[in-house]
């Protein structure tokens, strides 16, 4: 088979930490996902990039100017460039929750033709998993004290405006151990 079990070796790193026999992948596919891990993955990131995306706006960034990301029409690069170091924690976090603790369940994706989506059932479950996570606290490493990893977003955003007015030289991504 093309897919690869959570324990196989030669999986993505992210598909071993998931232990139903039906969650498996064997490579990232965003545009159309070949399947449920993917269909999931994809719609926790959109829901990272829409939060990341309104701290970068209500910290007065333009959105559109990224470091790492090409600008393109519509692309919210900046954006991107800090949901990097959140998807792990946040949305690849949520999923793997999600689908290890069946929370999402094999039901909740539906194949048509050659992509795989979520139904309306499993999109309400791997929203209330990213929600669960985007509201856990965490110590700011590099501030020390308690926030949401919503609130984190936002802190980074300004991290990242603080070094475009020049208020620091550096910009420290939350890294976690």
């Amino acid at each position: 088979s093309s897919q690869v079990r959570g324990q196989d070796t030669g999986a993505p790193a992210f598909a071993r930490t998931l232990r139903p026999p039906w969650a498996t992948m064997s490579r990232r596919t965003k545009r159309p996902a070949r399947d449920c891990v993917n269909a999931a993955l994809n719609v926790a990131y959109m829901l990272l990039l829409s939060d990341v995306l309104r701290a970068v706006v209500a910290c007065g960034l333009d959105p559109a100017s990224g470091v790492l990301h090409s600008s393109g029409r519509n692309k919210p690069a900046l954006a991107l460039d800090l949901m990097e170091e959140l998807r792990a924690p946040i949305a690849d976090s949520a999923v793997a929750w999600a689908i290890n603790n069946g929370e999402l369940r094999e039901t909740d994706f539906r194949h048509d033709l050659d992509a795989v989506r979520l139904t309306p059932r499993g999109r309400k479950a791997l929203i209330t998993a990213y929600e669960r996570r985007a509201t856990t606290e965490l110590t700011h490493p590099q501030y020390g004290y308690r926030v949401t990893w919503r609130r984190a977003m936002e802190v980074q955003a300004r991290m990242f405006l603080a070094l475009v007015l020049a208020e620091t030289n550096e910009y420290r991504p939350i890294e976690l151990r």
